[in-house]
C-alpha cells in the first residue's frame, strides 16, 4: 500500500463512526462515579470479585435501526455479543436476561425467536426480563451473567514488547447492509460453545492476560480501547491482516465479527495459542505489536500512518496516563 492509499485509509478509521461512539463511554463512566473500584471499568465486562473468583456482568443495548432492520438477528445478537463479552475476559457464561419494547406482539416476535434461537444454539437459558409490547419505539437490550476463575483477561494488561493477535472466524458472510460478520448461523451448537470456551482454556493456562472484543469500532476502534485502558501504544501491520476471500481490507477494519478477538500476548506464548485457534479453524495471526507511548497506527510496506494519539485525543479516558501503565504483573485484587 502506497503512502497516500495509506494515509486515506487512516483518515477513514479517525472519521469512523464505530470508534467515535466509544467517546460516550468515559462520561457516563464518570457521571456515575465507577473510578476507584476493585477491578478498573472499561473491559468487556464489569467484574465482581466473589471469593476466588470472579462473577462477570454484561449488557448490550442496539441501535433502533438495526432491530427495525432485522428484529430476527438483533435478537440473535443480543445473546450472542454478549457471550462474546464474557468470553473476552476469559469467563463462561450463565444466564441471560432481557428488556424488549415493540409495538404489539406481531413486531415483539421476531426479536424474541431470534433470542430464543441463539439461547438454544449456545445453550445459556434466558431466565428473565422487562416487556413493553405497548409502546411505538422497537428497541432492544440484553444482559448475561457469567463467572470467570481467579485470573481475568483484561483490558488494562497489555505490555510493551507483547505481539497482537487478531482471531476471527472467517466462516460466514455479511449480514447486509451492515457491517456485521455473522458466523454462527450455520455453525453447529456444540462448535459455537467450543470456540467460545477456548478463551477460558486461554486464561486458565496462563497464556495470555489482555484482550478485547472485536466490537462496533472493529480492529482499528477495538486496538484504541485496549491500548488506552493499558496505557500503551499498538501498531497494526495491515500487511499480515487476514481477509476473508472478496472483502476488502478497508470494509474488514470496519467489521463488527460474531466471533473476534484481540489479544496481547507475550511474544513466547503466541505460537500456543495460535495453534488453539487453528485446530478450532478459526483464523488467527499476530498483526501486530504493543508498543510504548500512546499511538495507535496502521503499518504497511515500512509506512505508517497515526489513527489515534489518546495522549493528545482521549477515546473513553478510562486508562492511566501512558507514564503510568501498569507494566509489572498485576493481581486482580478484591
Amino acid at each position: 500500500m502506497d503512502g497516500v492509499a495509506l494515509e486515506t485509509l487512516a483518515e477513514t478509521l479517525r472519521a469512523s463512526r464505530g470508534i467515535a461512539a466509544k467517546a460516550d463511554i468515559g462520561p457516563v463512566a464518570a457521571r456515575l462515579g465507577l473510578d476507584g473500584m476493585a477491578i478498573a471499568v472499561g473491559d468487556d465486562c464489569a467484574a465482581i470479585p466473589d471469593g476466588d473468583d470472579h462473577l462477570l456482568f454484561a449488557i448490550e443495548g442496539f441501535m433502533n435501526e438495526f432491530v427495525a432492520a432485522d428484529p430476527w438477528f438483533a435478537g440473535w445478537c443480543g445473546i450472542m455479543v454478549n457471550l462474546s463479552d464474557i468470553a473476552a475476559m476469559g469467563g463462561r457464561a450463565i444466564a441471560v436476561v432481557d428488556a424488549v419494547w415493540a409495538d404489539g406482539d406481531g413486531k415483539a416476535a421476531p426479536v424474541l425467536d431470534g433470542m430464543r434461537a441463539a439461547s438454544a444454539a449456545y445453550g445459556v437459558p434466558i431466565v428473565g426480563g422487562h416487556t413493553n409490547i405497548r409502546t411505538p419505539q422497537g428497541q432492544l437490550a440484553v444482559a448475561i451473567l457469567g463467572r470467570a476463575g481467579k485470573t481475568l483477561l483484561t483490558s488494562f494488561d497489555a505490555r510493551p514488547g507483547d505481539v497482537l493477535i487478531a482471531a476471527i472466524d472467517h466462516r460466514g458472510a455479511y449480514r447486509e447492509p451492515f457491517n456485521n460478520w455473522q458466523a454462527a448461523l450455520d455453525a453447529p451448537p456444540q462448535r459455537l460453545r467450543g470456540d467460545l470456551d477456548l478463551m477460558a482454556e486461554i486464561t486458565e493456562r496462563g497464556l495470555c492476560r489482555a484482550a478485547k472484543d472485536i466490537s462496533q469500532g472493529g480492529i482499528p476502534g477495538t486496538a484504541i480501547m485496549l491500548a488506552e485502558c493499558s496505557g500503551v501504544g499498538i501498531d497494526i501491520d495491515l500487511d499480515s491482516v487476514l481477509l476473508p476471500p472478496g472483502v476488502a481490507l478497508d470494509r474488514w477494519l470496519a467489521t463488527f465479527p460474531s466471533f473476534g478477538f484481540l489479544l496481547s500476548v507475550q511474544p513466547d506464548k503466541a505460537s500456543e495459542i495460535l495453534k488453539l485457534f487453528a485446530a478450532r479453524g478459526i483464523n488467527a495471526a499476530t498483526m501486530g505489536s504493543v508498543t510504548e507511548g500512546s499511538e495507535v497506527a496502521i503499518l504497511s510496506e515500512g509506512r505508517r500512518a497515526v489513527i489515534r494519539d489518546y495522549g493528545v485525543s482521549v477515546l473513553m479516558g478510562l486508562g492511566p496516563p501512558p507514564a503510568e501503565a501498569p507494566l509489572a504483573d498485576r493481581e486482580q485484587a478484591a
